[in-house]
């Protein structure tokens, strides 16, 4: 197994530099940088002083003309590092070498991780336009997202593993159809939808039925008074601008694992190994919880690496817009609208590493939960 994780693990790095190549190359073909978004701003506001008067020419459409002066051009370039050659930029993109001090030997300067720059070193860079680093934005992005994530991933673990166990045991029952068809409601029903939904009906509006939505955010922080609060006062008021939003986030997700669990405990009870155990006279408790539901789970127990991990990163672009979140959905978005090329290449990079490390975690817990699996390629 060792062997193997070594491999998967220095399989990693061109898997990553594939993905970044990738994403690197389109962002050249893809219209509308940053330079040009600078363009495009200055003609919207030579468009209001062309409005406002004045003795300069306007173009056909009424607007007033008027071109970024070289030199700002040229300032501009510098500062996003268009100014580079392109394969500069690229291995930027990656590990470079860009000593700030040039005092001390060559190979303190060399070893000093304030002289690189690039992914690999785990060095993003700043935002265009928000004036912070990559990662100090995600940091602050973070508690959304991890909260409806963690909370959200839990709940549905447990309650899936819950009602997938019972409709197993009830399989054929009318207690079996209907939460079937109220799975598969919830499955069909995108979470905007019901977002939308809930925000007429329950919002702050006055149309509303009842006011039970806050207006935005998991907090109520800013209103007068909230810093007195009693730490259970501020718990319930989090609970409470929590439950919407967590509620449309889950909706769509109870189907699949729910489904799955019900459909891996019915094949186990039908197994030689179970008619065994039942003919030595255990209780169908026993038979379910001691022997069937341990190797009944074990497709949930696998996909669980991957998907803790991707809960500290879970983001709805929609779900954060409707209900005033600034999570990580909201912030992917704006960095890919405005070609905010260090918060989307930063991102993809995290994300897409997190992936892999999950994706190596699944496949060894596969070989911690059933030990038939193996590695070894002498079992191949």
């Amino acid at each position: 197994m060792i062997s193997y994780i070594i491999r998967r693990l220095l399989l990693m790095f061109p898997t990553l530099i594939g993905i970044l190549t990738i994403t690197f190359i389109v962002i050249q073909f893809v219209p509308g940088g940053p330079i040009d978004q600078m363009k495009s701003l200055l003609r919207g506001h030579s468009g209001v002083l062309g409005e406002a008067g004045g003795g300069a020419s306007l173009s056909p459409q009424g607007t007033k003309a008027q071109e970024m002066d070289p030199r700002h051009l040229e300032a501009l370039k510098r500062i996003y590092h268009l100014d580079r050659p392109l394969w500069e930029r690229y291995l930027r993109t990656f590990i470079w070498y860009a000593p700030q001090k040039h005092s001390g030997t060559f190979s303190e300067r060399f070893f000093n991780h304030d002289n690189w720059q690039g992914f690999l070193v785990f060095k993003f860079g700043d935002s265009f336009y928000r004036n912070k680093s990559v990662l100090q934005l995600i940091k602050e992005k973070l508690p959304v997202s991890v909260s409806l994530g963690v909370i959200s991933f839990f709940t549905t673990y447990i309650a899936c593993i819950i009602l997938g166990i019972a409709k197993a045991v009830k399989s054929g029952t009318p207690f079996d159809t209907s939460s079937s068809f109220l799975v598969l409601i919830g499955y069909s029903t995108p979470g905007f939808v019901l977002a939308i939904l809930l925000i007429v009906l329950l919002g702050p509006g006055d149309g509303a039925v009842a006011h039970w939505i806050p207006l935005s955010g998991l907090t109520s922080a800013g209103t007068p008074g909230y810093e007195s609060w009693t730490a259970w006062a501020k718990l319930t008021d989090y609970l409470h601008h929590l439950v919407a939003p967590l509620v449309c986030f889950m909706i769509g997700s109870f189907a699949t694992l729910t489904i799955l669990t019900k459909n891996s405990i019915i094949e186990e009870m039908h197994k030689q190994y179970v008619l065994t155990a039942r003919a030595k006279g255990l209780t169908e408790k026993r038979v379910l919880y001691k022997h069937v539901l341990k190797n009944a789970l074990i497709p949930l127990i696998t996909g669980f690496p991957t998907g803790f991990l991707a809960m500290f990163f879970t983001g709805s672009l929609l779900i954060e817009q409707i209900f005033s979140l600034n999570g990580l959905g909201l912030l992917s978005y704006e960095a890919i609208i405005q070609r905010d090329y260090p918060i989307v290449l930063g991102s993809l990079f995290i994300f897409s590493m997190l992936t892999l490390v999950g994706q190596l975690l699944t496949d060894i817990s596969y070989v911690l939960i059933d030990r038939r699996i193996t590695f070894d390629e002498s079992q191949v």
